[in-house]
């Protein structure tokens, strides 16, 4: 058990989890589109997630990143190098298109991190702008960058799609937001700090009807789509049911972060069924 927990820890610890939670909206996005699955863009966005939520977590200041002291840590430097050079050589096989879009994503990414404003950290630092740049670089991540590798023409409905995919991320960071509500600097302005765990709450009840209801405002809207999307907003639901929960260890990191894996896996099934 020890060692199960050992390995479960790393899993989340290194962001393999969360990286999957992206790639699953990759799918779900290209399921929408009706178009291939392309494995280099999925292997691509995998590791350069996990690299980037790593680089993040474990040290934005290039000496405490590239020096690592703690074993554990090291490992999943290690780990984030090794993901580094396979999203090189998947983005090599990815169109010119990719690599332009890549390196806007890139610069926000870097910016959320890095400082660059003398009267401030970094854009995560900018009281309130933080959880509007992950759910864009999220959007950008999951749904802009499969609309460009297929060549899809911009239409309505993608319009609704990034709508539909940004006020999704919204909805998933808001528990960590509870979570993290004593551990936050009070300048990052989070909602929770802002107006409180219940109205917090409450906002993310109201999105997550935002989300729904704008499938309705698709021109096409298949059966599959609507019933995956439907189960998805159920579990967002339950998700903000739990208020207990909000403070233990794995519902965010885990149960929360799966949610997008859950609709991947519903949307396929979906398919299959209809």
């Amino acid at each position: 058990m020890r060692l199960l927990k050992t390995i479960f820890d790393f899993y989340l610890d290194a962001s393999v989890h969360v990286a999957l939670a992206v790639i699953s909206l990759v799918v779900v996005t290209t399921l929408l589109l009706n178009v291939p699955i392309d494995f280099s863009l999925i292997g691509f966005v995998f590791c350069s997630t996990m690299v980037c939520y790593n680089f993040v977590k474990y040290g934005v200041e290039a000496e405490k990143y590239l020096i690592v002291s703690n074993v554990y840590h090291k490992n999943i430097q290690v780990f984030s190098f090794f993901g580094f050079a396979l999203a090189i050589y998947f983005l090599m096989n990815l169109s010119r298109e990719i690599w332009f879009a890549v390196i806007g994503l890139g610069l926000i990414s870097t910016l959320y991190a890095i400082p660059f404003l003398p009267n401030a950290k970094n854009l995560r630092s900018l009281g309130g702008f933080k959880i509007y740049i992950v759910a864009i670089v999220w959007v950008g991540f999951t749904a802009l960058l499969p609309v460009l590798e297929s060549e899809t023409p911009i239409t309505w409905d993608l319009w609704v799609l990034f709508s539909q995919r940004f006020v999704l991320i919204l909805i998933l960071i808001l528990p960590f937001e509870i979570r993290d509500l004593q551990w936050d600097d009070k300048r990052l302005k989070t909602l929770p700090q802002l107006v409180g765990i219940q109205k917090t709450r409450m906002t993310g009840f109201v999105l997550i009807a935002v989300f729904f209801l704008l499938t309705f405002l698709k021109d096409d809207l298949l059966l599959s789509e609507l019933t995956a999307r439907f189960f998805v907003s159920i579990a967002l639901t339950v998700v903000f049911l739990l208020k207990s929960k909000m403070q233990d260890k794995y519902f965010a990191s885990f149960w929360v972060e799966g949610i997008p894996i859950f609709w991947a896996s519903l949307f396929l099934l979906a398919n299959e069924f209809y």
